[in-house]
């Protein structure tokens, strides 16, 4: 059963005439407040009209980072570096192996919803997933994009089991968007352990991945996917030299 949350479908292109989305991507591992810095640089640019939108395709050495939900009691281990962020959200693994794409567009130039924003993110990994034959899905009152786990046991009440696939986190700041989402494609999945992804703690919720569902996919395959379902939900995109 889809449990999918309901989102304006409208269109997240930008205006007539709008620059493309510059699309980048940086190799290795790119420490955590080195994307910060860069990414609120370049949405203080964006918001200014002095820079072209732009995503931007990484990885993190193993690290939590902490939204601005996130309760003190979710960290049950602090095995790697927590950081705290102005993202919105609770605690959440970024680890090799995830593709974390972050996402800089201004809502003035499309449309300045915040909630019809993540709709979006949402619908565009969903996208990307089904070129892997993965059925991504929203919940109501989660965000992100599950995947069913029917060959996994119920909760005690009989819920059904399910896994977290991707997280989306994001912040707006004069409409300019960053932090954006992060998708699992073969990270050690053991690494979660540490904290209650999104505060959640019954056994029936988990973190699931390309890998673990049995989709071999190089971080190039994911990529060309994220790249063709993101032109699809917001517009054309151009290469741009590589962050960082």
């Amino acid at each position: 059963m889809s449990y999918s949350r309901i989102w304006p479908e409208a269109p997240f292109a930008a205006v007539a005439g709008a620059p493309a989305v510059e699309w980048a991507s940086s190799p290795g591992l790119v420490p955590y407040d080195e994307a910060v810095a860069e990414m609120e640089a370049a949405a203080e640019a964006i918001a200014a009209g002095r820079a072209p939108e732009r995503v931007w395709l990484l990885e993190h050495p193993p690290i939590y980072t902490a939204g601005t939900s996130a309760r003190p009691e979710d960290l049950l281990h602090a095995r790697f570096p927590v950081h705290r962020t102005g993202r919105g959200g609770q605690f959440t693994y970024h680890g090799p192996g995830q593709r974390v794409a972050y996402v800089m567009l201004d809502l003035k130039r499309r449309r300045p919803d915040v909630r019809a924003y993540v709709g979006a993110l949402e619908r565009w990994l969903i996208a990307a997933l089904q070129v892997f034959a993965i059925e991504g899905e929203t919940r109501p009152d989660r965000v992100g994009v599950w995947v069913a786990r029917p060959d996994k046991p119920p909760s005690a009440s009989g819920e059904p089991a399910e896994d977290k696939i991707a997280a989306i986190g994001v912040r707006v700041r004069r409409w300019a968007t960053f932090h954006g989402v992060a998708l699992n494609v073969a990270p050690d999945l053991g690494h979660y352990s540490g904290i209650a992804p999104c505060g959640l703690r019954e056994a029936h919720y988990g973190a699931t991945s390309l890998a673990d569902l049995g989709r071999r996919a190089s971080l190039a395959e994911v990529d060309a996917a994220l790249r063709q379902a993101f032109e699809a939900n917001f517009g054309a995109t151009a290469k741009a030299a590589a962050a960082a």
